[in-house]
């Protein structure tokens, strides 16, 4: 990550570092031979997972990749921090999943971006799981996003898909580990990082086992680090003891401009891209577009 220290005032700084976020985000992404796609999971709330998902995804759409990002979670935060509709009579993943209705139809184009769609999460995705089990049969269930994704990338060009799943381990997620063929956790560097990620990792294995011996963990990312502590040192150490080159170089910064962001419709990447933590995750994408 580029350092700004040697400028002489904050403002100074701030200043270069979105220049620097500017000009790396023109064109310097290389396009996969294929489409990635990514389920970005960790059934633990507050680690950044969203977050995750709406910065690295905005900065592969602000340097020209054509990226979709299918919000999982019915609380809509991803849909929310892009500004796409997702409230009452919207349209979305829903109907995509559980009305056979297609991706094309119901994804919308992320305001600001040329080349980024978001399939948002309605209100009625809180009872997509009783409405799975409870009117599609069993051998189904789990292949509904997998059978949607299927259906638009046939005739749609995308260099990446972003799913961003919901805090748990329900029809959801699993819609997502069987649809993908990479999983990015990201996990935040406070007390009790890993704890639940073991879990998930079950849940993985799982439906690698069963629906889908593609999948993988590819990525893992650390989140809410502050340098002053020596707990997010020890977390940092930890993880990548435990889960050795799949943990990204780039650690994101605790930043009150990346949580601020979506409260304004937007990505760090817009909203404040001299940010460190516009920085960071401008570091991350990169990092993750040039592992594969």
């Amino acid at each position: 990550m580029a350092s700004f220290e040697e400028e002489d005032t904050p403002l100074a700084a701030a200043a270069a570092a979105a220049v620097y976020v500017r000009r790396g985000l023109k064109g310097s992404f290389s396009k996969p031979k294929k489409t990635r796609i990514l389920t970005i999971a960790n059934q633990k709330g507050g680690v950044g997972k969203t977050t995750t998902a709406v910065n690295v995804a905005a900065a592969m759409g602000l340097a020209g990749l054509n990226v979709l990002v299918i919000d999982l979670d019915p609380q809509g935060n991803a849909s929310t921090a892009f500004n796409v509709d997702h409230w009452e009579d919207a349209s979305g993943t829903f109907d995509v999943l559980l009305d056979g209705e297609t991706i094309a139809d119901m994804m919308s184009p992320a305001p600001g971006f040329e080349s980024l769609w978001v399939l948002p999460a309605t209100l009625d995705l809180a009872g997509a799981d009783i409405e799975m089990i409870t009117t599609v049969a069993e051998t189904e269930r789990p292949f509904l996003l997998k059978n949607a994704l299927e259906v638009f990338l046939a005739d749609h060009e995308m260099d990446y898909v972003f799913v961003d799943c919901p805090p748990s381990l329900g029809m959801l997620t699993i819609n997502a580990l069987a649809a993908v063929s990479e999983v990015l956790i990201p996990i935040q560097c406070e007390f009790y990082a890993l704890e639940g990620v073991q879990q998930l990792l079950r849940t993985i294995e799982f439906a690698k086992e069963r629906l889908n011996p593609d999948l993988d963990v590819s990525t893992v990312l650390l989140t809410m680090f502050n340098s002053s502590t020596n707990l997010s040192q020890s977390v940092v150490g930890e993880v990548r003891g435990y889960f050795g080159d799949k943990v990204l170089d780039t650690v994101i910064p605790r930043s009150t401009y990346v949580a601020e962001a979506p409260s304004f419709g937007q990505s760090v990447m817009t909203y404040d891209p001299g940010s460190s933590g516009a920085v960071a995750y401008l570091a991350a994408a990169r990092e993750i577009a040039e592992r594969k």
